[in-house]
């Protein structure tokens, strides 16, 4: 791996200008460097940072790529990394002019991580130099510690899914810089409204509509100001509450790396103290590579969009048409059978764009029920451009997919939902088109994203009984039961005493008890089983899992 050319630096300056030009917003400095088609397979998020502290486990995952490679070799093309500066990689294989669209693809990235604010977390980080820090850290550890340090990392990797990411993100106690009227108005509509009296989705928007028309009138300050007048005003014991939310005691820490680390009876012995360093760092770095995940549709979209526009309008692409139609296609094609996130993400940003130049996303035209006059309107708006650069900026994919995958979107594009059966003679599975209404590929599409299980600390019964009680938020999935003994395993090490776990998993009996016609039906999509489940108690105790059932879902 090495830094790339000085000649190519100076294309990569020219892109930038030229994407600035177009209205990308991002830091000058950038890091690029050129590795080899296999080394590039072995690169994620994680790896990429030279800086990161290393485990075991990801040795694993190195010698699995590489016999990966050896059966089936494939090239791709770049990765980049969300750091100050930027690191981006490039296969030593790609043609220059492959490169200068790749350029336009890895800086619209950039523009994305630096401007989308579900990455506000990360716009004032030196992730490179913490994780350097971070990496001595646990390299001076190995040398008085040995073998434990890598279990204490890997048992809290087993759980670093389950940080608050929304929680971080929105709390004003990792943000001291909030002046007083920015603490007050956030607490009007994040905790005052919504928890303290309780109000109506009706009366949520009514007050967001009242601060929205003073702030198209007044600069930002000003209209909070205003509002907060209003808000006095109006809920005379609101300045009462958060005072007092100022003064209480803050709350238990909702997600359980957090909690662990500031309640267990275990990290917090002093001869442990060193293991808290080690679960903080497992923590911050799953925390800095929450949005991306979160995320992965729109900004692989957002790439899309501008290497697209970018690169077909560059001179460099001339004599080079049929090789770029071809790489292209294979990037954003639109598969009938899963899902391509290039593909979706660039239809949508376009879809959007064409729809807020003619108006069309306003509603006067959601009105409108005639299909002839829908597809006719035009308000000639010309907003196309400022609409996809908000959506650049506020969006993640899960409120991108609520808000905009519609049945104009379906159709306009011919997705739909595909459905897998066994054919009549049972003897091949086939798949099939399920549904072609917006409803449905919505739902499908949420269903892709990443969507960790929901596990709460029950803090009131943990403090009396001292053993750490969990609870799995039920959301119509049952967790993994293959990882349910060695997750729950590394949890009782790290808290140093019995763990239990309350959640909810398929009734097998009530399953075992579906006749076969009917069970057959299901297997042809004929019929649709009703599924049953019972509440379940695991515990862990002295590494022993236990599984007791409590009785059916109330």
């Amino acid at each position: 791996m090495e830094i790339i050319k000085a000649e190519l630096k100076q294309v990569v300056e020219e892109c930038k200008r030229i994407a600035r030009d177009s209205g990308l917003s991002f830091q000058d400095e950038t890091l690029e460097f050129v590795t080899t088609n296999e080394d590039m397979i072995r690169l994620s998020p994680k790896g990429m940072i030279p800086t990161l502290y290393d485990f075991w486990v990801n040795d694993v995952y190195v010698l699995q790529d590489k016999g990966k490679y050896d059966l089936y070799p494939h090239n791709p093309y770049e990765t980049v990394v969300n750091t100050r500066p930027p690191l981006s990689f490039y296969n030593d294989n790609n043609p220059d002019w492959l490169n200068i669209m790749i350029f336009y693809h890895v800086i619209a990235h950039i523009d994305f991580f630096q401007n989308n604010i579900y990455f506000r977390r990360t716009w004032l980080d030196d992730f490179l130099g913490k994780a350097l820090a971070q990496a001595n850290i646990i390299k001076e550890l190995r040398y008085e510690r040995g073998r434990w340090v890598d279990y204490v990392i890997e048992f809290a990797r087993g759980i670093d899914n389950l940080v608050d990411y929304y929680g971080d993100l929105n709390s004003p106690d990792q943000s001291p810089h909030l002046s007083l009227t920015q603490r007050k108005f956030t607490y009007f509509f994040d905790e005052f409204l919504q928890n303290v009296i309780k109000a109506s989705t009706f009366k949520f928007m009514e007050e967001l509509d009242r601060y929205n028309q003073l702030a198209a009138r007044h600069d930002e300050e000003t209209a909070k100001n205003l509002f907060l007048v209003y808000v006095g005003e109006k809920y005379l014991d609101f300045t009462g509450k958060f005072d007092k939310s100022v003064k209480a005691e803050p709350a238990p820490p909702k997600d359980l790396l957090a909690y662990l680390i500031e309640y267990s009876p275990h990290l917090n012995k002093d001869e442990n103290e060193w293991m808290k360093s080690v679960v903080s760092i497992v923590r911050e770095t799953s925390l800095y590579f929450q949005p991306q995940i979160r995320t992965k549709i729109l900004n692989e979209g957002w790439a899309s969009y501008w290497h697209e526009k970018l690169f077909q309008a560059d001179p460099r692409l001339r004599t080079h048409e049929i090789e770029y139609s071809k790489i292209n296609s294979f990037v954003v094609s639109l598969p009938r059978v899963g899902m391509n996130p290039y593909a979706i993400g660039l239809r949508l940003f376009k879809f959007l764009e064409a729809k807020a130049d003619r108006g069309m996303l306003s509603f006067e035209f959601e009105k409108i029920r005639d299909m002839h006059s829908r597809k006719e309107f035009d308000g000639r708006t010309g907003a196309g451009r400022d609409f996809i650069f908000d959506l650049r900026r506020y969006y993640s994919d899960a409120t991108a997919i609520n808000q905009f995958i519609d049945q104009d979107f379906v159709n306009e594009f011919k997705v739909f939902v595909t459905g897998k059966r066994l054919n009549k003679d049972r003897t091949a599975w086939e798949y099939y088109v399920k549904s072609k209404k917006a409803s449905a590929y919505r739902q499908k599409m949420l269903d892709s994203l990443y969507h960790p299980p929901l596990i709460r600390v029950d803090h009131e019964q943990t403090s009396k009984t001292e053993d750490l009680h969990l609870i799995h938020v039920f959301e119509g999935k049952e967790l993994v039961r293959e990882y349910v003994a060695n997750t729950m395993l590394g949890i009782e090490f790290l808290w140093g005493r019995k763990v239990t776990l309350l959640t909810h998993e398929i009734d097998e009996e009530a399953l075992r008890r579906i006749d076969q016609e009917d069970m057959d039906a299901y297997q042809l999509q004929e019929k649709e089983i009703a599924l049953k489940f019972n509440r379940v108690k695991y515990s862990m105790e002295n590494r022993k899992l236990s599984r007791e059932v409590l009785g059916p879902m109330s």
